[in-house]
This record gives C-alpha cells, sequence and structure tokens, in this order.
C-alpha cells in the first residue's frame, strides 16, 4: 500500500509529511503533541527561535523515552525474576537454594 500526503500544523506552519494511510492518526497525534510541547517552550521565553526550540522539545522527549524505557526493562526484570522464583518452587517443592 502506498502512503498519503498528510498535513500536520505546528507553531502555525504547515507541514506535508507522506506516511502510510495506518500510522495517518498516528502522525496526527505526534504532530499534536509536537506542537503543544513547543508551545509550552516558547510561553516560558527562556528559548527564543523555532530551531532551538524544536532542539529543546527533542531533547526531552528522547529523554523522556529512554526513562520509559528503563522503567520498563526494570519491571520486566523483575516480573521476570518473580516467574522464575515460581517455577522454581513449583518444580523443586520449595524456595530454590542457593548453590553458591
Amino acid at each position: 500500500m502506498g502512503n498519503e500526503t498528510v498535513s500536520v500544523r505546528i507553531l502555525d506552519k504547515d507541514y506535508q509529511v507522506a506516511c502510510p494511510p495506518e500510522e495517518r492518526q498516528a502522525l496526527l497525534e505526534s504532530a499534536r503533541l509536537l506542537d503543544e510541547r513547543m508551545r509550552e517552550i516558547k510561553r516560558s521565553g527562556s528559548v527564543i527561535g523555532l530551531e532551538r526550540i524544536a532542539v529543546m522539545v527533542a531533547l526531552n522527549l528522547s529523554h523522556e523515552l529512554m526513562q520509559a524505557e528503563q522503567r520498563s526493562t526494570e519491571g520486566m526484570r523483575e516480573r521476570l525474576s518473580q516467574l522464575n522464583y515460581k517455577l522454581d518452587t513449583a518444580l523443586t517443592g520449595g524456595p530454590k537454594a542457593d548453590k553458591d
């Protein structure tokens, strides 16, 4: 299936972006979030210039993504550890004994 052109508006500027039809809604939501974050930084007055605002938003979003991935990984490790304990308990009839 081919891409379609979607128009998004960010800080009062229109951009044409090509994307697969099934990703259209995600693109629109991403553009809305980007516009919202850029407006927040612009309103704060601490950063001037479209390029600098975009870089600050990109850094903030990257940081948030890294934190979410770290929390997800830590949660997965904890859950796997719990499942491992339950399996060991079920297979041996009691808590796992350390062999160290």
